[in-house]
């Protein structure tokens, strides 16, 4: 299967097949249309009415976040009768929120955002919500329901009991009884953090085990890279490492290198293409990784088209797209990793 293809796999189906409408009861406070027996038998792939998604992500200051806005981008182009409006977020939330004010009074029609701060940035959605523009929220979640019409994330809990798990089941396999292990988290004030911590723990926990050092990064290459080495220095002997992210992974690893440490193994997350590489290669600590993939971006636009039109998903009973989807995380490994490379970002 080509990159494109698997990159398109999610939603494709969806945006292809028959469609219906958003109803009052989910959409929180954007009115919804009638539904007519014409409508509903519309197909969802076919172009509708004219629209304008806008659309707004923080800068990308690494690989992740850079490849949600290039699939966001890339997505939007296949529909010709899409209108895909960016706005520069800024450095900062309050930046953002500034620009997503002046696109609230552009008035598009749907507005997806992945937000600095998912608390911070709660308010600005209740304001898109209230002025009838429905709003799809992207990866980090507003902090009250009300500002979305659709939550669209990876799965933060998931991700981090994948890791557990892995490593938990490596270290029994290697009869280790009171193993070492460390996490090296991203930017542990958001909630997507703390619930990967949370699974991650209770993964471990699972196994008899528990963290034993932990050190917090920012998500990039300099953080994870200063964050590894405090951490390698107040542990003289490690087992077992979960990085939260595969771009601050790849100063996590120019620390271990640097350490010449190597008694351990590393799990990473996200799933970029350089860890999948190093994974394949089984030249590193490396040994797997768990995916959060940033084609989530464009499948909140292929749903944010559909909300918009006024349409549904084909497969599902229901005449909506739902209020929430939650993306699975899988466990990438040298066994498996060229099935996942082509997703890697």
């Amino acid at each position: 299967m080509s990159a494109l293809s698997r990159r398109n796999l999610l939603f494709s189906g969806a945006a292809v097949g028959a469609g219906a409408l958003v109803t009052g009861c989910t959409s929180n406070n954007v009115a919804a249309p009638a539904v007519t027996a014409a409508s509903v038998a519309q197909p969802s792939g076919k172009p509708g009415k004219p629209i304008t998604i806008g659309f707004s992500s923080p800068a990308a200051d690494h690989g992740w976040l850079a490849a949600i806005t290039a699939d966001a981008q890339a997505r939007a182009k296949l529909y010709p009768e899409v209108t895909f409006k960016m706005v520069q977020a800024g450095a900062d939330a309050t930046a953002q929120r500034a620009a997503l004010e002046t696109l609230i009074q552009e008035k598009p029609d749907i507005i997806v955002v992945q937000p600095f701060d998912g608390a911070q940035l709660t308010a600005t959605g209740r304001d898109a919500m209230n002025a009838g523009i429905p709003v799809v929220n992207l990866d980090r979640e507003f902090t009250d329901q009300l500002a979305y019409r659709l939550l669209i994330q990876g799965d933060n809990y998931g991700l981090g009991a994948a890791a557990g798990h892995y490593i938990g089941t490596r270290l029994k396999s290697a009869g280790k009884s009171s193993p070492i292990i460390a996490e090296i988290a991203g930017i542990d004030s958001l909630p997507l953090t703390q619930a990967r911590s949370k699974g991650y723990k209770d993964a471990l926990a699972t196994h008899g085990f528990s963290v034993s050092h932990r050190v917090a990064a920012q998500f990039t290459v300099d953080s994870g890279q200063q964050a590894a080495a405090n951490l390698l220095q107040a542990a003289p002997k490690l087992d077992a490492i979960w990085n939260h992210d595969d771009d601050q992974g790849v100063g996590v690893l120019a620390a271990i290198s640097q350490a010449h440490r190597s008694e351990f193994f590393m799990v990473g997350g996200a799933g970029s293409s350089k860890a999948m590489q190093l994974i394949q290669a089984d030249n590193s600590v490396l040994k797997a990784t768990v995916t959060y993939s940033p084609t989530m971006a464009g499948s909140a636009v292929s749903l944010a088209r559909l909300i918009a039109n006024n349409r549904g998903m084909s497969d599902l009973m229901d005449l909506t797209v739902p209020k929430q989807i939650v993306l699975s995380s899988e466990t990438v490994t040298k066994e498996n990793v060229a099935q996942y490379l082509p997703m890697g970002f």
